[in-house]
């Protein structure tokens, strides 16, 4: 909402199902307000029939999830543009239907990817564009805490395992896929109510990635400074923080809409694909391209008294298994496990951390 106002536009209706009474009196005293979608639906109908400076000319939607596909659906059916908060959808094959839908009706679907007009990621991108490098070192991480009430899943007496991190993490695709170009191979290391983490391989990069929503994973330089977030990314051991500068950035997106520029949904699939993906894979255990976290929940991989990095087993009992009892997992085509056996010196470093069945065999 502060977006439109900013952007010198007025905020004609909403819809939600609590009372914004108090929110939407900061922004306007003429905005027709609903809790109930049908009736909603009925009003914005109403002014769809009057003439073109009455219409709606943009639906902004900030819905839950599941719900985005068919508010944009909406949108494009009274005859607006729509503007979707993270993530577009939740399935990538929604994304074909959405554009029939665009093409039928000549309206346009864009998307919020704050991320990339964020001044310190733009800054980044500028650098990679001149350089003419491959195979870059990347490590990032994301630790944004939520309650309880963000992962528990309505009508269901059950956490939503992915969904919270999924909430955080797709912007955070995307501004990876968007730096370093597309998706060469993706591992999911682990995964739990309130933590992922896994190795990504990209045209131009190879990232270690950590998305958390436990707040025991803040380093404790953000406590001491009193941030709740903590984004940061490394490229090359030169590291970025990010967790700042947020104010102003829906108004960037918004702007960009304005005046022609927006993202649209193939600006979204790429980190939408890899979402789902990441969703649906089944965590392979801790490996040497796991992320080493900073936060204060302990590390995916530590180093030793030498400097070299291993696994750090999950599980507080037997060393070298994960919480369920199994051994850890390697993946045996991946070139830094093969570059592990040809060294000696690594080969050591794992003695003790497990059994022959650890599938550590030279």
């Amino acid at each position: 909402m502060k977006a439109i106002k900013d952007t010198g536009n007025t905020l004609v209706a909403a819809c939600d199902p609590n009372d914004s009474m108090g929110i939407l009196d900061r922004f306007s005293y003429d905005v027709s307000y609903f809790r109930e979608f049908e009736r909603f639906d009925r009003h914005v109908e109403k002014l769809r029939r009057k003439d073109e400076d009455k219409r709606i000319h943009y639906v902004s939607i900030c819905s839950p999830n599941y719900l985005h596909d068919a508010h944009m659906r909406f949108a494009l059916r009274i005859g607006a543009d729509a503007i979707c908060e993270k993530p577009l959808v939740l399935n990538p094959w929604n994304c074909e239907a959405l554009k029939e839908l665009e093409l039928g009706t000549g309206r346009h679907i864009y998307t919020v990817l704050q991320l990339r007009v964020h001044p310190s990621i733009a800054a980044l991108k500028a650098k990679l564009t001149e350089e003419i490098i491959r195979g870059r070192s990347t490590s990032t991480s994301i630790t944004s805490p939520r309650g309880a009430g963000g992962i528990w899943c309505p009508g269901k007496a059950i956490l939503n395992v992915r969904a919270a991190w999924h909430h955080i993490g797709i912007h955070f695709f995307d501004m990876l896929i968007w730096l370093f170009g597309p998706v060469v191979g993706s591992e999911v290391h682990y995964a739990s109510p309130t933590k992922v983490g896994g190795y990504l391989e990209l045209q131009k990069a190879r990232v270690r990635w950590f998305l958390s929503i436990d707040k025991n994973d803040l380093p404790q330089s953000c406590i001491d400074k009193g941030r709740f977030t903590h984004r940061s990314l490394t490229v090359d051991d030169a590291e970025i923080e990010f967790s700042e500068g947020f104010t102003d950035l829906h108004t960037m997106v918004y702007k960009n809409i304005l005046d022609g520029k927006g993202f649209g949904i193939d600006d979204a699939r790429a980190s939408i694909q890899l979402a789902h993906n990441i969703r649906h894979a089944s965590p392979t255990g801790l490996s040497l391209t796991s992320h080493e976290t900073s936060g204060g929940g302990g590390s995916f991989v530590k180093k030793d008294r030498h400097g070299h990095r291993r696994p750090a087993p999950i599980h507080q009992g037997r060393p070298g298994l994960t919480r369920t009892g199994r051994p850890l997992r390697f993946d045996r085509d991946h070139r830094a496990y093969r570059a592990a056996l040809r060294s000696a010196d690594v080969r050591r470093l794992f003695q003790g951390i497990g059994n022959s069945r650890t599938g550590l065999q030279s």
